[in-house]
C-alpha cells in the first residue's frame, strides 16, 4: 500500500497529535527585530490534526513575517471549515496525491510538515522538490538515514530547512540556555528533566503505533529533555545508560515503551538524569551549579511556563511560542541568513534518540562522541 493511500484511509491519526550555541554564546540577537520588507511569505501545513488546529494556524494570524496560505489533507471534509475560517482560495488546498503540484504555486514559500514522524521525511523531500523552504516538526524522522537524506535534498535544492523546535523561541527556555551557558551560577554539575502525560487507556493514537511513530514517549516527550538539558547545558554528551521501567500497560504499549529512563554523561563528568512516560504528567527541567540552581517547572508547554532560581522567580513573559518560531525562518529566507534550528540539529537528536533506545535495549553504556563531533563540525 501506498503511503499517500495509507494516509487517506487513516485520517484520524493527525487529530491527535544542538545546542542554540550559535546565537547565545556569541552574544548575537536572539530574535530578528527586524521586520524584513515586501511581502509576507506564505506558508502552507500538511496535515490538519490536533497541532495544526490548535496551535500552528492560530499563531499564523500572529505572525509578521509569514501567514497562512495553503492547506494539505488526506480529509477532504476538512477543507470547507479550514477556507472559511482562514480564507485560503480553492486554489492553495492540496491532498496527498495532488502534494507535488504546489511546485506550481509561487502564493506558497514554505511548507511545514505536521505528520506522524515516519511521514516526515517523504514530505520534506517532496517539498524540497517541489522548490519550497521547509519546517519539519519534531523529531527530524525515525531515522537518521532519514535525517540525511532530507539535508540532502534541501541542500540540493537550495532550500532552507528547519525544525519545529518552539522552546528556542520561548524567553524561559532561552534564560535557561543563558543562564547555563554563560555560567551565571557557575558550572553545571547536574541536571535533571522529565516529560510526559498520562494517556486514556483505550487510545490506540499513531503515537504509540511504532510503525508510524519510530517508538514511544522517548519520541515524543523524551526529545524535549534530550533538547533541554543540551542547550541548558551547552555541550553535548559523550555517553548515555537507559532503562525501560516494567509496564504497567503491556497490552496497551505493546509496540513501543510505556516509559524510558536515561542518563546523559558529559566530558567534564556532569550529568543530566531524564524521564519521559506516557503513564505520568510532568515537566520540569533544573539545573545545578557550582553557586545555585535554576529550573522551569512547567517546562515545555505551549504557555503557562515558571521559572525559579536559587536567588529569586524568573521574571519572563509567556508567549506565542509558534508564532515566533516561525516569524523566525521566515526572517532567516527573507534574510537568508541560518535558522538556529536547522536540519542538522534534528539528525543529531534522532542520533541521541537512536543511542538511548540502544543503551537500554542492551542494557550499557553507548557512546555518544561521534555525535558530538558531527554536531561540532557543523556548528562551524
Amino acid at each position: 500500500m501506498k503511503t499517500t493511500d495509507f494516509l487517506i484511509r487513516r485520517r484520524q491519526f493527525v487529530q491527535r497529535l544542538s545546542l542554540g550555541l550559535g546565537a547565545t554564546l556569541l552574544g548575537l540577537p536572539l530574535f530578528s527585530e527586524a521586520r524584513p520588507q515586501g511581502r509576507k511569505l506564505g506558508v502552507a501545513l500538511v496535515g490538519l490534526g490536533g497541532y495544526s488546529k490548535g496551535q500552528l494556524a492560530p499563531a499564523l494570524q500572529e505572525t509578521k513575517n509569514c501567514y497562512l496560505a495553503g492547506i494539505v489533507t488526506g480529509s477532504p471534509d476538512k477543507v470547507p471549515e479550514w477556507r472559511q475560517k482562514y480564507n485560503i482560495p480553492e486554489k492553495n488546498v492540496y491532498s496527498y496525491e495532488t502534494f507535488d503540484q504546489i511546485k506550481d504555486n509561487p502564493a506558497i514559500d514554505i511548507v511545514y510538515v505536521v505528520l506522524p514522524n515516519a511521514l516526515h521525511a517523504e514530505y520534506v523531500v517532496r517539498a524540497a522538490k517541489a522548490g519550497k523552504h521547509v519546517i519539519c516538526e519534531k523529531p527530524m524522522a525515525t531515522t537518521a538515514a532519514d535525517c540525511r537524506r532530507m539535508i540532502e535534498a534541501c541542500r540540493t535544492a537550495g532550500k532552507k530547512l528547519s525544525i519545529g523546535y518552539r522552546l528556542h523561541f520561548d524567553p524561559h527556555n532561552l534564560e535557561m540556555m543563558r543562564l547555563g551557558q554563560q555560567k551565571v551560577y557557575g558550572p553545571v554539575k547536574k541536571l535533571e528533566s522529565d516529560n510526559g502525560f498520562t494517556m486514556g487507556k483505550n487510545e490506540r493514537p499513531w503515537r504509540i503505533q511504532k510503525k508510524l511513530s519510530g517508538g514511544g514517549p522517548l519520541m515524543d516527550m523524551g526529545i524535549y529533555s534530550v533538547q533541554g538539558v543540551i542547550y541548558t547545558k551547552g555541550a553535548l554528551p559523550v555517553s548515555v545508560t537507559a532503562n525501560y521501567p516494567k509496564k504497567t500497560r503491556p497490552e496497551q504499549f505493546n509496540e513501543v515503551e510505556e516509559s524510558i529512563n536515561w542518563q546523559f554523561t558529559f566530558a567534564d563528568g556532569s550529568t543530566a538524569d531524564c524521564r519521559s512516560s506516557y503513564t505520568e504528567n510532568m515537566g520540569r527541567l533544573r539545573a545545578e551549579a557550582a553557586n545555585g540552581w535554576f529550573e522551569l517547572q512547567p517546562a515545555f508547554g505551549y504557555g503557562g511556563l515558571k521559572g525559579d532560581t536559587s536567588k529569586g522567580k524568573m521574571d519572563k513573559q509567556n508567549v506565542n511560542q509558534q508564532a515566533r518560531q516561525m516569524d523566525d525562518f521566515a526572517s532567516c529566507i527573507l534574510q537568508n541568513k541560518p535558522t538556529r534550528v536547522p536540519g542538522e540539529m534534528g539528525l543529531r537528536d534522532v542520533q541521541l534518540l537512536e543511542a538511548i533506545y540502544r543503551a537500554a535495549d542492551t542494557g550499557k553504556a553507548v557512546s555518544t562522541k561521534d555525535i558530538a563531533q558531527l554536531l561540532d563540525r557543523v556548528s562551524k
